[in-house]
């Protein structure tokens, strides 16, 4: 039987966490670039909802 390569395996999630890492970073820059970019995103988001939200019924 073939014995497992653990420094291959920790390679990889070495990579990995440097991947997930890096793309936090770019997310947090881009936000830090465009603060209004969030607000943005969670309006649309929460746009996205099938039910109708309680602060956009008509009021009468």
């Amino acid at each position: 039987m073939a014995k497992t390569n653990f420094q291959y395996e920790k390679r990889q999630r070495e990579l990995e966490k440097k991947k997930k890492a890096e793309e936090k970073a770019r997310r947090k820059a881009e936000l830090k670039a465009n603060p209004g970019a969030r607000d943005e995103a969670a309006e649309a988001d929460a746009d996205d909802g099938d039910a109708p939200d309680a602060d956009h019924a008509p009021t009468e």
